[in-house]
């Protein structure tokens, strides 16, 4: 995506002030605090109290929009084909169709547009080989990525999210880049970007430092959980499969038609008892493997996908972070140092008394980097202030834990009793199987713990 135009004096010294890194889109010019500006649905809205206090609960947060994101059954084009997603926003009563590629120009556009929140990341593309296993993970990590993006604060009030929501035309990629190219980004646009400092306690690098490696333990442990969740919903299928397999062998054995030498069944009708008992069995067996299928399948929604859902969030948290530091942060070292040496140049072209207008030439380049320097300082502080407000959400999302950890029981709980049902209407069905003196029914003693009695 093209960045924005800048103003001309302030855009060129400070690209000229990180000429080795690729020119941001962010670093625009200072907005004016008290320059008048239209309404815009885009605009960062200034809650009453103290601005960098988000007070969002969890079920405020939830509220806020639940989008679907359903895979399109027929696939799309001549020759390369391409899949598409039905996507469906309960908050704009919208339903629109939308490619990968889609998603990608959507993504830049916040990216364009919120340099300094936490945008989540898309799942992978793969060019060649896309099998219905890796387009159903990437339609549930497209999910994850919408209903963050549709929650959050400042996105779920920006243009670009409901266009992107509700937009049916044909052309919504340069939709979406016009509406981001349109205005600067959230600092250029927020009445309190050059006041950020202001807001901001006395010690946030050390805030900053203690939140940031808070959020990666927090992040390293749940990802422990999801994985281990995910063994379980994996072992669930498995059992599911093999319990299944298991009736059929039974029903299978039931149903041999290969004749019974008379020498071996010495007139004994056991075995033709023992294969009519069999062969019904399959039945409960069947019906036990559904009810350990729907177990896994119930938490692999309600359980890997939450946990899913709050790493992805996290990951965004430490992504955020990550350009803070390599960005706006490291931009604003770099300006300071250059302008340390264009000080020096002034100082050592004034004791060499050189021509005039080398001097003037040097000192107009020092004022445009003074400029850009303040126009660093005040992105420093505001990314700052976000980050602030990032963490905030962050702990918002917390109590998805109670959620996660309460669909997890309830489902452990469900699905044996179910599966303890079926076991225990199975156990009676199987007295003919055990078959005792003058051929009368006689179900199997329970082993006793000790020696036996004499």
């Amino acid at each position: 995506m093209d960045p924005l135009p800048t103003a001309p004096g302030a855009a060129a010294a400070e690209a000229e002030a990180d000429e080795e890194a690729d020119p941001p889109a962010a670093d625009s010019p200072v907005p004016p605090v008290s320059e008048p500006r239209a309404p815009d649905a885009g605009r960062m809205q200034v809650p009453p109290g103290n601005p960098l206090l988000l007070s969002l609960t969890l079920q405020e947060l939830l509220a806020r929009d639940a989008v679907q994101v359903e895979l399109v059954p027929e696939k799309k084009g001549l020759f390369l084909k391409h899949v598409e997603y039905e996507v469906s926003s309960q908050r704009f009563e919208s339903c629109v169709r939308r490619r990968y590629n889609d998603f990608v120009v959507f993504h830049e556009a916040l990216l364009h547009k919120f340099p300094y929140r936490m945008v989540p990341a898309l799942p992978p593309k793969r060019m060649l080989g896309a099998d219905r296993e890796f387009i159903e993970a990437r339609r549930r990590a497209l999910k994850r990525f919408i209903n963050l993006v549709a929650r959050h604060p400042p996105f779920s009030e920006d243009a670009v999210l409901k266009l992107f929501l509700s937009f049916s035309g044909p052309d919504v990629q340069n939709k979406l880049r016009e509406s981001a190219q349109r205005v600067g980004d959230e600092f250029m646009n927020c009445r309190l970007a050059a006041r950020a400092k202001d807001f901001l306690p006395a010690d946030i690098q050390t805030q900053f430092a203690m939140s940031r490696e808070l959020i990666r333990n927090i992040y390293n442990s749940f990802h422990k959980l999801r994985d281990r969740a995910e063994r379980m919903v994996s072992r669930a299928i498995d059992n599911a499969a093999d319990l299944l397999i298991f009736g059929k062998e039974l029903s299978a054995l039931g149903s041999d038609t290969t004749p019974l030498p008379s020498w071996a069944s010495l007139n004994s009708s056991t075995w033709g008892s023992l294969k009519q008992a069999l062969k019904g069995l399959s039945v409960e067996f069947a019906l036990l493997a559904d009810k350990a299928a729907q177990q896994g399948k119930q938490e692999e929604n309600d359980v890997v996908e939450k946990l899913n859902l709050f790493l992805d969030l996290l990951q965004s948290y430490k992504d955020l972070c990550e350009r803070h530091e390599k960005g706006v942060l490291h931009r604003h070292q770099r300006a300071l140092h250059k302008y340390s040496l264009m000080k020096r140049q002034m100082m050592s072209a004034a004791a060499q008394s050189r021509e005039p207008e080398s001097v003037e030439q040097l000192e107009s380049r020092i004022v445009e980097q003074e400029s850009v320097i303040q126009t660093m300082e005040l992105r420093n502080y505001y990314s700052l202030y976000c980050l602030h407000q990032e963490t905030q959400l962050v702990h918002a999302y917390l109590p998805l834990t109670s959620h996660i950890l309460g669909a997890f029981v309830n489902s452990q709980v469900q699905g044996h009793k179910e599966m303890s049902k079926v076991w225990n209407d199975l156990q009676p069905k199987l007295r003919c199987l055990f078959v005792g003196p003058h051929s009368a029914p006689a179900p199997p003693r329970p082993p006793q713990d000790g020696p036996s009695a004499h």
